[in-house]
């Protein structure tokens, strides 16, 4: 059965963060993210709904940040000072009575002083369903809220789905990186796919394949919009 972790089981919560951040940086990786989001463990103690611990991990908005920073805390004291650290939050919770955008400002200024470079921010995962403003860019609001108010880098996430929706968000103002999610499952060469249209160009993608889609795109344009299957349209080389 679920039961309040004790001290002693924070403690080894806390120690396995840092055994992670230390598999990571022995694999290679250049950046590592702490979890805080979602409705996981440390979106638990955050958020008012879930966390009704009685000792000093729970209650004011203060006793729930302590354990999420101090596991911050932890995986910066072992993760290389040059190597990015982000941490990845829920900006509300998915009921308006639960974690509101000015507790996570708090939190990121908190994470300010612990030497995070980025917070990725995200929203819900605990209070089931979402009575909040939904559409493109829908939590991009959230993450200008933590960049401006707490003075810290952001990521934005939330229905973007265009290469130029991401640019104007950076170019705004509103976050220092876009991420990309469902859209990515949706089209795997999603960040090609960007680049292209971003650049007018074909240095971005693969050596092996930048010619073939070169020629490609030459066709394309010669051929004009597809208009239905039948019947077939040919043009003559050039």
């Amino acid at each position: 059965m679920p039961h309040a972790l004790t001290v002693e089981e924070l403690a080894e919560v806390r120690d396995a963060f840092v055994a992670a951040a230390r598999r990571s940086q022995a694999a290679g990786f250049d950046v590592v993210e702490v979890h805080a989001a979602h409705g996981y463990l440390l979106h638990q103690f955050l958020s008012p709904l879930t966390n009704r611990r009685e000792d000093v991990y729970g209650g004011s908005r203060e006793a729930r940040m302590r354990f999420p920073l101090e596991v911050v805390e932890a995986v910066r004291a072992v993760w290389p000072r040059e190597l990015p650290l982000l941490v990845r939050v829920s900006a509300v919770d998915g009921t308006e009575d639960g974690l509101t955008i000015e507790d996570t400002v708090a939190f990121a200024r908190e994470l300010t002083t612990l030497g995070v470079d980025v917070v990725d921010v995200s929203g819900g995962g605990i209070g089931g369903g979402w009575e909040h403003p939904i559409g493109y860019g829908y939590q991009v609001p959230y993450a200008a809220a933590v960049r401006g108010q707490a003075g810290i880098a952001t990521m934005a996430v939330g229905l973007v789905v265009d290469a130029r929706q991401a640019e104007a968000v950076v170019a705004g103002g509103a976050a220092d990186l876009v991420a990309v999610a469902r859209e990515a499952q949706d089209d795997p060469n999603f960040a090609v796919h960007a680049a292209r249209e971003l650049t007018a160009g074909y240095d971005t993608y693969p050596l092996q394949s930048g010619a073939r889609l070169e020629s490609r795109d030459r066709l394309l344009g010669r051929l004009g919009p597809w208009t239905g299957p039948d019947p077939v349209q040919v043009v003559t080389s050039s």
